[in-house]
């Protein structure tokens, strides 16, 4: 049962973060916010589950369009650090 919960629990948190349209880009007095590198830097790390749920949905996006320069440097970082990178591989011995 705690096994059950804990699984539901991952599932909403991750869900509840996914990335969608900007809806800020181009509102006047907002200085047409963007996507910055912390939007990107989150969006990289949760792209394998955006990626899946956009399949199904199309409010979610994996990648968000409307960025500044620094969304695709974060979502780069976010992606590596996912899937670890490739630092790793170079401190084995042989």
């Amino acid at each position: 049962m705690k096994k059950v919960a804990v699984t539901i629990g991952i599932a909403l948190l991750c869900t509840s973060c996914f990335a969608g349209p900007n809806s800020l880009e181009g509102v006047p007095g907002e200085n047409g916010k963007v996507a910055n590198g912390w939007n990107g830097l989150w969006d990289g790390m949760i792209s394998p589950i955006s990626f899946i749920v956009s399949l199904f949905n199309e409010n979610v996006e994996v990648y968000n369009p409307n960025s500044s320069g620094w969304y695709p440097f974060g979502f780069v970082v976010g992606s590596g650090i996912l899937f670890g990178g490739g630092g790793s591989s170079s401190s084995r011995k042989s």
